[in-house]
C-alpha cells in the first residue's frame, strides 16, 4: 500500500527514504519539495533521477484536499473554502485579509491585523459541545491528519495566489485534542513554509493536560484560551469542558505555562447579554489580568441559527452595543490590554463560531460557489 507523504515530518521522510532503498538525505530533499517548493507530484522533483521518481510513484503518494466550495464576503473580502477529505468528510478553512481581524484601532500593530491570516481546522466536527459554536452541531467525527492540516495552508495559498503570513488554529475542532498531529503540522510549517512559530496561534477551550505539555515542551506558538466566563457555574453551562477542567485547574496550568515559556496568553471572551457582562464579570477579568500576563480579545457573538441549535444555545444574545463598548472601556480604564475582534466573514458564515458542515442543505445556506480546482 502506498504511503501518503503529505504531513510527514523530516525524520519520518528520512525513514521513508531508507525504507525504499534510498539514502537518508533523500528524506530531506523530499521535505524541501513537499513543503518549501510545494510540489504536488513526484515528476516535478528534478533533483531525483527518473528511476528514483519511479520508485517514489510506486511506493508513495502526495495526498491533496479536494476543493468543493469557495465563497468570498462582499463586505470585507474574507474568503471561506470547503474541502473534501479522502474519506468524503468535509472541513472549512477561512482566509482573513489584513486589517479585518479586529475592529479596534489600537490593534493596528497586531500581527493578524497587519498580515494575511489563514484559520485552519484540526478536526472534523468537535466533541466539546460549546453552546455558542456551530461546529458543535456536527458532533465529533475524527481528527485530521498532519497532512490534512498542512494541506489547508498549501491549497488555500495555491488557490488564492497569495502568500499567507499568519496561521490561527481556530477552525473546526479542539486543537489540543489532536495534539500530536497539530504539533507536527506546526513543526513542518514553521521550519519549511515561511511562517514563524510566533505567527502561529493555537486556540483551546482549556484542555489542561495538553497546555501543560505545550509548556514543558517550550512550544513557541501563541496560545489563546476560549474563556467566556470566570464563574465556574456559568462557564460550565457555556462550555461543558469546564466540568472536566474547572477554572482553578485552568488558571493553575496557565500560570505554569507563563512561568515556563514567558509567553503572554490571549483570552477570548464573547459578551452574552445578562450572562457574563456584569460588574462582577468585569472585576474578575481585571483581577485575572493582574495575575496572569495576558491580553483579552472581545469577540462578537455571531448567529448559529442556521444549524438549528437547541437548549441554552437558543437563548443566548449578544450584549447590546453601548453596554459592550462600556465593558471594553472599563477594562481599558483598569489598564487591561483588550482588543475587539471584528465580525469579518459573517455574511458568509465564516466568522468566529460559525464553521459547520453537516447536512447537504447546509452548504446551500452558506452560499458556496461551485468549485473544480485541482492540483
Amino acid at each position: 500500500m502506498k504511503k501518503n507523504l503529505m504531513g510527514m515530518t523530516l525524520p519520518q521522510l528520512e525513514e521513508f527514504a531508507e525504507s525504499i532503498g534510498e539514502k537518508r538525505y533523500r528524506g530531506k530533499q523530499l521535505f524541501e519539495w513537499l513543503y518549501r517548493r510545494r510540489a504536488g507530484e513526484f515528476e516535478v522533483m528534478s533533483s531525483f533521477s527518473k528511476k528514483t521518481r519511479e520508485v517514489l510513484n510506486a511506493s508513495g503518494s502526495i495526498g491533496s484536499l479536494r476543493l468543493t466550495g469557495d465563497t468570498q464576503s462582499h463586505g470585507d473580502g474574507t474568503r471561506k473554502f470547503l474541502f473534501e477529505l479522502e474519506d468524503g468528510k468535509r472541513i472549512e478553512s477561512v482566509l482573513i485579509p489584513p486589517s479585518t481581524a479586529f475592529d479596534s484601532r489600537n490593534a493596528r500593530n497586531e500581527e493578524e491585523q497587519r498580515r494575511l491570516t489563514l484559520c485552519v481546522s484540526t478536526q472534523v466536527g468537535c466533541a466539546l459541545d460549546c453552546t455558542f459554536c456551530a461546529t458543535a452541531s456536527m458532533g465529533f467525527l475524527r481528527n485530521l491528519t498532519t497532512g490534512e492540516i498542512v494541506d489547508q495552508l498549501i491549497r488555500v495559498s495555491e488557490i488564492s495566489g497569495r502568500k499567507i503570513t499568519n496561521l490561527v488554529y481556530m477552525g473546526m475542532g479542539e486543537p489540543l485534542m489532536n495534539y500530536d498531529h497539530v504539533m507536527d503540522s506546526t513543526e513542518i510549517i514553521s521550519t519549511a513554509m515561511d511562517i514563524a512559530a510566533r505567527r502561529i496561534t493555537i486556540s483551546t477551550a482549556g484542555w489542561v493536560p495538553r497546555i501543560r505539555k505545550m509548556a514543558e515542551e517550550k512550544r513557541k506558538m501563541k496560545l489563546a484560551v476560549s474563556l467566556h466566563s470566570l464563574d465556574d457555574g456559568t462557564r460550565s453551562l457555556l462550555m461543558p469542558i469546564n466540568r472536566k477542567y474547572p477554572l482553578p485547574a485552568l488558571m493553575e496550568v496557565l500560570a505554569y505555562y507563563y512561568k515556563l515559556t514567558k509567553l503572554r496568553v490571549t483570552f477570548e471572551y464573547i459578551l452574552f447579554d445578562g450572562v457574563n457582562d456584569g460588574e462582577a464579570d468585569l472585576r474578575r477579568l481585571v483581577k485575572l489580568a493582574r495575575t496572569i500576563p495576558c491580553k483579552i480579545n472581545i469577540i462578537p457573538f455571531h448567529t448559529i441559527d442556521f444549524v438549528r441549535p437547541t437548549g441554552l444555545s437558543t437563548t443566548l444574545r449578544p450584549t447590546p452595543g453601548e453596554r459592550a463598548d462600556q465593558f471594553v472601556r472599563s477594562l481599558r480604564d483598569a489598564n487591561v490590554t483588550v482588543f475587539v475582534r471584528s465580525s469579518a466573514g459573517e455574511d458568509i458564515t465564516a466568522a468566529c463560531g460559525q464553521l459547520a458542515v453537516r447536512h447537504p442543505e447546509l452548504s446551500r445556506t452558506m452560499h458556496y460557489k461551485s468549485a473544480s480546482h485541482s492540483r
